[in-house]
């Protein structure tokens, strides 16, 4: 960072964001790491399907080989997987959650990670603002009766509907500040932004998870080129570009970490970019249509932002643009850039460029894409250019404008006045306009440095499985035998305090980073749990006692939880037989008496419900089968439906074992009916 960052800080950090944290998922790259590199390269993630995999993985052969049927897309792979333990789904419940639901729920937790927060509670009251897409799990599963009839139709909605994706964050996270579900379309992401930042300065929270995540589906899928429509004929986006011929789908995945700079200083936080403005305008009426952009509101949004920052927009030195490649899109977002960076009129010196080239178009995830590039380029100082970049389009009028396209990866140069900055926009069907004004960290001390000699730290380590906490150990490793690597007490601290205490564990005790890694690449190698000697804080981690870590240190950035959950599907759109009313879920009993064949078939539907292959073990309880409220009312609708046996909902309040409580059902148990009393209790956990 430079001097001028660091002259800038006391300004900044009285009205000024900081970014301590984030974490994403995007096409070719699982992680940040891979999306920066990707970035740096110039390369584009787009993926180019065969007619085979696309017909393979379920699509409509017929379309497939029609003459406007472009077979690309920008994939998200593995979007179908799921850590559904961490976040104690059982796998019924697991398999119906929208895959948006289950990727934004790691991708939230990770970001935490990133900005060295615990991800499950905190003292500080945080907030999330999130929003995501239609899906076709979502629309399969809603419309679905034989899964209605199976988990309960309100639960079908609340594991689906993007209503619920900021409060299942909250909830499943411990996570007690504002939680709302943002939507404007195409904006929708960086609109979350611009919300958590108004909240923060507000005061409504001092922390804030922001972002969004677009998973049409989890299937090889293409697209249908329409001419005059907003999709490429080629497969590919190139923004701004002579050859631009329109956008791209993509899914992806992206989440922030927003507190006060002041807070974020005082706290020895990470850190990563400050946003100094932000704003959101809609075009109204004055556009010629309903799908179209508008000139006038997006010049203001951009306005708006600088003024908001204090500042100038010919003050930033790039501009991460919404950038779809449609004809009217591009020519409209320059000429409402050029008249808001008219301080910079004729220079050229503004560079411009948008990650859609990159990944395509990620619809509600769009804006939060672009900030993580914007922040990358900021923090590495380098401007990175449009995938496969050529000559602007020569109806934009670049030649007489603040803005030349990036075309190569270059050094970002030091700007004479003050530290680097740039802008971001996002713009949405709809007409809402977001901008938001970066600039770089202020300095932060000595990472990277030779370590000076001290006391041997303990870093702590856990996940839910063995294999998870190799993975966790191993990639430590990495981290602390890469170049710019964090101290050793800096480490420790965060471990301690920025993680969250899984079942498996393990701890090692060195004195410097290079003892640390071999020990670590040791433990991910199967080496025992504690190595470098005993110590008894590591001994106590170890026992699943709370532990303290004397001494202090700054939050770092540490590689963060390396989710690897199995496949759990996703619902897709096909035909499905209608359900008779009152049909049940299995095999209709008989419905004579109180047998041992009906207590059998009352175990089928709770292990049913519960997502278990059976009920057999003995000490299983509801609760730790993962039982909740909705399930309890949604059996309790099934018993009286389909086995005509009313049954009190205060039973399943009781810590019975599934065995006992089958048993109780069919015996018939009288009890007070109190639907309230249950929630009560659900909500105490």
């Amino acid at each position: 960072m430079t001097e001028n960052a660091s002259a800038a800080e006391p300004l900044a950090a009285d009205s000024a964001i900081a970014v301590v944290g984030m974490s994403g998922r995007f096409p070719g790259a699982p992680d940040l790491a891979a999306y920066w590199e990707n970035l740096l390269g110039g390369l584009c993630s787009v993926t180019d399907f065969t007619e085979a995999e696309l017909i393979a993985d379920g699509a409509d052969p017929q379309e497939v080989r029609g003459r406007d049927h472009v077979p690309a897309k920008g994939h998200l792979a593995d979007a179908d997987r799921f850590d559904a333990e961490v976040f104690g789904f059982n796998r019924t419940e697991a398999a119906a959650l929208d895959p948006q639901h289950r990727l934004l729920l790691q991708t939230a937790w990770s970001a935490l990670e990133d900005a060295g927060r615990s991800p499950l509670g905190g003292s500080a009251r945080t907030g999330v603002y999130v929003g995501g897409g239609p899906t076709e799990h979502m629309l399969a599963a809603q419309t679905d009766p034989r899964l209605a009839a199976s988990i309960g139709a309100l639960q079908v909605r609340i594991l689906t509907d993007r209503e619920f994706l900021a409060p299942w964050v909250s909830y499943r996270l411990g996570l007690e500040g504002p939680s709302l579900t943002v939507q404007t379309a195409c904006s929708t992401s960086l609109t979350a932004v611009h919300l958590a930042v108004q909240s923060l300065l507000l005061g409504e929270c001092d922390t804030a998870l922001a972002g969004g995540v677009a998973v049409d589906t989890v299937r090889k899928r293409g697209y249908v080129h329409q001419q005059g429509g907003i999709y490429s004929p080629d497969g590919r986006c190139r923004p701004f570009d002579e050859r631009a011929g329109g956008t791209v789908p993509g899914n992806g995945v992206g989440v922030v970490v927003l507190r006060r700079l002041s807070d974020a200083i005082a706290d020895n936080d990470p850190v990563r970019a400050v946003i100094r403005g932000s704003a959101v305008t809609n075009d109204g009426a004055t556009k010629v249509g309903f799908t179209a952009p508008g000139v006038d509101q997006q010049t203001a949004a951009i306005v708006e932002a600088w003024a908001a920052a204090g500042l100038d927009p010919a003050d930033a030195q790039y501009l991460e643009a919404h950038g779809t490649a449609t004809a009217l899109g591009d020519r409209i977002e320059a000429a409402a850039a050029t008249a808001a960076f008219k301080g910079a009129l004729g220079t050229g010196r503004i560079a411009i460029g948008s990650v859609k080239s990159n990944i395509g178009h990620l619809d509600a995830a769009a804006g939060v894409a672009a900030l993580i590039k914007s922040v990358l380029m900021l923090e590495h100082a380098t401007l990175v250019p449009n995938a496969d970049a050529g000559r602007p389009h020569p109806e934009l009028g670049f030649d007489d404008s603040p803005f030349h396209l990036v075309g190569r990866a270059t050094a970002w140069p030091e700007p004479e006045h003050g530290p680097r900055r740039s802008g971001v926009s996002s713009v949405g069907i709809g007409g809402t306009n977001v901008h938001l004004a970066l600039e770089e960290a202020p300095r932060r001390g000595d990472t990277g440095r030779p370590e000076a000699e001290g006391a041997p730290e303990v870093l702590l380590l856990s996940a839910r499985t063995r294999e998870g906490l190799a993975a966790v150990a191993g990639r430590l490793a990495g981290a602390l035998r890469a170049p710019g690597a964090p101290s050793l007490a800096d480490t420790a601290h965060t471990l301690c305090v920025g993680r969250a205490p899984l079942a498996v564990r393990g701890y090692v005790r060195a004195g410097s980073r290079a003892e640390a890694a071999d020990l670590l690449a040791e433990l991910a190698s199967g080496g025992a749990a504690g190595l470098g000697g005993p110590d008894p804080l590591g001994e106590a981690w170890l026992a699943g006692d709370p532990v303290v870590r004397e001494g202090g240190g700054r939050r770092v950035s540490l590689p963060t939880y390396p989710f690897a959950g199995e496949s759990h599907g996703a619902y897709r759109l096909v035909p499905v037989a209608p359900v008779a009313p009152g049909t049940p879920t299995g095999e209709q009993p008989e419905q004579g008496g109180r047998s041992a064949d009906l207590e059998r078939d009352v175990r089928a539907l709770i292990a049913e419900a519960l997502g278990l292959e059976d009920t057999e073990d003995p000490e299983m309880t509801y609760f730790a089968a993962g039982g909740d409220s909705l399930t309890a009312v949604h059996l309790v609708g099934c018993l009286r439906d389909d086995f005509d046996l009313d049954v009190p909902i205060t039973l399943f309040l009781e810590q019975l074992t599934l065995h006992e409580m089958a048993r109780r059902i069919v015996a018939g148990q009288d009890g007070d009916d109190s639907l309230d009393a249950l929630l009560s209790e659900f909500e105490a956990e």
